[in-house]
């Protein structure tokens, strides 16, 4: 039997709501902080597999999450695809070379950092009950293409949206390109164990309408085809943050099977627009749960009777803030399992 998560993503709505935490496996916990640091750096952990199934399991042993969220990062993309990857303490990703022109063809493919996340995969997978969803991801070939070509990230990713505008020719060969190396890494998680896999397109956001359906709407809907062409019954979940209005859209238009909706978005109303049966996750803010307190449980209560009569996977509105206490996320579940 799958569990509650994989039912409400097939469309089947469960009487206990199923929970997960964007970002989850992470810097709010203390054993994890422990092992980064005996690991020497983030890179080094997500490529280590024995150890980044550890992370991918620790929260799993305190919460009891109906999902475990593969730990890795979304540049592991354009790591495959021949940029260098690092990250520097305090200030993040670095790319080299930015692709400021768009040129990629120049790249040597380095695939073979696939194979340390597939094995991360399936040594998490090996240690889940069938209650708990292996959940995989990527990030939106938007979100990517904005840290490849600015080489870091940005603001307003002007860079990205400049080179968009000046030369699509150019922009699209680089989408083609890694929404190609996105699909193979997907379907290699899948064949590991992922029972579900997200796309996360942080900084879709960013984009007016219609670059919004030309980067963000057309791209994830050859994803989602191509996955479920591929590995038919496997959901996907589409998280286009900060979609604003956008949102129905890129709900009828992706092909997805569920949506994740963010903290900015009215759950009252995205419920009203999008189809009846349509699977939601969502959109707990994640600094009310770092506020915590009563006007948390309230927030949640929100939530939970927002999507009362739909599929619906208690979720935040993006990831869990480092200096969230853990006495909070303890007092959400209680919120959400009643």
């Amino acid at each position: 039997m799958p569990g509650p998560l994989l039912e409400n993503l097939r469309g089947t709505r469960t009487e206990r709501r199923p929970v997960w935490l964007m970002r989850q496996a992470g810097r709010y916990l203390p054993e994890y902080r422990e092992l980064r640091a005996s690991k020497g750096g983030f890179l080094e952990l997500v490529y280590d597999s024995e150890a980044a199934s550890e992370v991918t399991l620790q929260p799993l042993r305190r919460f009891d999450f109906d999902g475990a969220i593969l730990f890795s990062d979304i540049l592991i993309v354009p790591h495959a695809l021949g940029q260098d990857l690092w990250f520097e303490a305090g200030e993040g990703p670095r790319l080299a070379p930015p692709l400021v022109d768009g040129v990629w063809q120049n790249l040597e493919k380095a695939f073979h950092h696939f194979d340390p996340v597939y094995r991360t995969v399936e040594l998490t997978k090996a240690e889940l009950s069938d209650e708990v969803t292996m959940l995989g991801f990527i990030g939106s070939p938007w979100t990517v293409a904005t840290y490849m070509v600015a080489g870091q990230g940005s603001k307003d990713h002007g860079a990205t949206r400049a080179l968009a505008y000046r030369d699509p020719q150019a922009f699209q060969s680089l989408v083609d390109a890694i929404e190609a190396a996105s699909l193979e890494y997907l379907i290699g998680q899948i064949d590991a164990g992922a029972e579900a896999v997200q796309l996360f397109d942080s900084w879709a956001g960013s984009l007016s309408p219609a670059q919004f359906e030309k980067w963000v709407i057309a791209p994830n809907a050859r994803l989602a085809a191509a996955i479920h062409e591929a590995r038919p019954g496997v959901p996907v979940i589409g998280f286009p943050k900060g979609a604003g209005a956008k949102l129905p859209a890129y709900a009828r238009e992706t092909g997805v099977d569920a949506i994740g909706i963010d903290e900015t978005t009215d759950p009252v109303w995205i419920n009203g627009e999008l189809p009846s049966e349509m699977p939601v996750q969502g959109n707990c803010d994640p600094m009310q749960l770092l506020a915590g307190g009563e006007a948390l449980e309230a927030h949640a209560r929100g939530i939970l009777d927002a999507f009362s009569e739909r599929p619906h996977i208690f979720n935040l509105g993006h990831g869990i803030d480092k200096t969230t206490p853990i006495d909070h996320v303890h007092q959400l579940l209680r919120v959400v399992r009643g």
